[in-house]
């Protein structure tokens, strides 16, 4: 009855012959997909020490709910940055497996 909802499902399927051209795209994209994690890691840390600071002030008691709001974006910016890493890592496996005989210099 619903369709389920398919993130990225034919982004990386090709049945043509991997030139280097796009091996080093396909380098490239893995490489960004690695800095787009630590990206994520960043920000999350930053909200996470932002969140621990603003508990930590005094003279702010009644406003303690942006430091618990704050620690837990970056809980979930961390698990969003793992999942994303890994569903494009496993399609970029993929890929690779499919093509690995077809690469043509």
């Amino acid at each position: 009855m619903f369709k389920r909802l398919k993130l990225f499902k034919d982004i990386f399927y090709s049945n043509e012959q991997l030139i280097l051209r796009d091996y080093l795209a396909l380098e490239r994209t893995r490489l960004a997909n690695e800095r787009t994690l630590l990206a994520y890691l960043r920000t999350s840390l930053y909200m996470l020490l932002g969140g621990i600071a603003f508990l930590q002030l005094q003279d702010f008691i009644q406003m303690r709910w942006i430091g618990y709001l704050a620690i837990g974006l970056s809980i979930i910016s961390v698990l969003i940055g793992i999942f994303r890493y890994i569903q494009i890592k496993k399609r970029l496996e993929k890929y690779y497996k499919l093509n690995d005989k077809n690469i043509r210099t």
